[in-house]
């Protein structure tokens, strides 16, 4: 089901062809849509990637399950290798040669790290606290967010959702980390900063809540979490940083507000040692789709954004965009720097020969893109021109 040609660099949008290669499509009729792409590269080079599905015609709520696929051609043709129950909202990484995946068994569920070391192929099964079981009580929400290594600590964002409540509120930022050296599927490895409150007066009363974190290291050398923000208006991001003791991530909204474009929706903040600058793929709205909708929603313009600071940050190239935003979206990217490439994973909603998404939110097909050349891409680089979406619609 894949599609020839991986090395171009920007899809144009168009209604026959599906940007990027078809790592996996679903029917909407399923009642089954795709969430929570991920990306790693295994040490022998094979490209991994996985996913979830949610939905009506799910177990989400319950139990949920994500599928693991394999590339050796370095993302030309990909094929099903597993299927992971429970497992939800989770990423995979490589750590020490063996593959990890770190998510919930649910949507809300327990938190869990599982291991393979055949590539992708078998997994261990988190059973109980030392078998991958990390929290034994409790309700969480994260994505396919990713790993931070930092003074001999890997360190994962997530948040605790509580007992219930209303969507972003009830979500409490954390981090959590382990030592290195530490056997990672063992709970006692893992420490937790208490649960981060927030409160629905900031930004003038217009914040919801800020989810889906990404583990980062500021220029100052501090463990930070760069997070989505749920607002109106959107192109927020909130930077909480570690403090000293380790004990509790601190926040001012006075000065912890950050502009990013696509910062309503989650995006995936990556350190690039080559260029000394941090990277994501947002999914920014234009100027031309402002006031198309909640602004965490439009999700068909995908950019390529960095900054050298966590806090200023530069849009370099739009890599996907269709015109529709309403039942197309290249949305939740997970991507990681492969030589002078970016190589990435969409979960993206488009059209088939069944009807297509039935919107943007929902999508029915995971994609595999690469972007070649990343560090040096500008604006002009585009398949669509930055002027033209910068202009409102009349």
């Amino acid at each position: 089901m894949s599609q020839a040609n991986p090395s171009v660099l920007i899809a144009k949008p168009s209604i026959e062809v599906v940007p990027g290669q078809i790592i996996y499509h679903r029917k909407t009729n399923t009642g089954e849509y795709i969430g929570s792409p991920s990306i790693a590269i295994l040490p022998d080079g094979a490209y991994v990637a996985s996913h979830d599905v949610f939905g009506p015609g799910t177990t989400e709520h319950s139990s949920g399950v994500s599928f693991v696929y394999r590339s050796e051609d370095c993302g030309v043709t990909w094929r099903n290798v597993a299927r992971i129950e429970p497992a939800f909202w989770s990423n995979l990484f490589v750590h020490t040669g063996a593959l990890y995946l770190f998510g919930t068994t649910h949507h809300h569920g327990l938190v869990v790290i599982r291991r393979s070391d055949d590539g992708g192929f078998t997994w261990t099964q988190p059973k109980d606290e030392c078998s991958g079981l990390l929290t034994a009580k409790g309700h969480f929400h994260t994505g396919p967010m990713p790993m931070l290594m930092h003074r001999e600590r890997i360190w994962r964002a997530v948040e605790n959702a509580g007992d219930g409540g209303a969507w972003g509120e009830r979500y409490l930022p954390m981090l959590m980390s382990s030592p290195v050296d530490a056997d990672l599927l063992c709970s006692e490895s893992w420490t937790c900063t208490r649960p981060m409150a927030h409160s629905t007066t900031w930004l003038g009363g217009a914040f919801v809540g800020m989810l889906e974190g990404n583990a980062v290291l500021t220029p100052a050398g501090a463990v930070g979490n760069l997070l989505r923000v749920a607002c109106p208006d959107g192109e927020k991001a909130a930077l909480a940083v570690l403090s000293a003791d380790g004990a509790e991530l601190k926040f001012s909204p006075d000065s912890g507000f950050v502009d990013l474009p696509g910062g309503a929706a989650k995006f995936t903040v990556r350190y690039d040692a080559e260029s000394g600058r941090y990277w994501t793929l947002s999914n920014w709205v234009p100027p031309r789709y402002e006031g198309s909708g909640n602004a965490s929603l439009v999700r068909n313009t995908l950019a390529l954004l960095c900054s050298a600071n966590l806090r200023d940050w530069e849009l370099r190239a739009v890599v996907l965009h269709h015109p529709d935003a309403k039942r197309h979206g290249f949305q939740y990217v997970d991507w990681l720097a492969d030589g002078d490439d970016l190589v990435a994973v969409s979960r993206t909603g488009h059209d088939d020969a069944w009807g297509g998404a039935l919107k943007a939110h929902d999508a029915n097909y995971l994609t595999f893109h690469r972007v070649s050349r990343f560090r040096t891409l500008t604006p002009g680089d585009s398949s669509v021109s930055v002027d033209e979406l910068k202009t409102p619609a009349l």
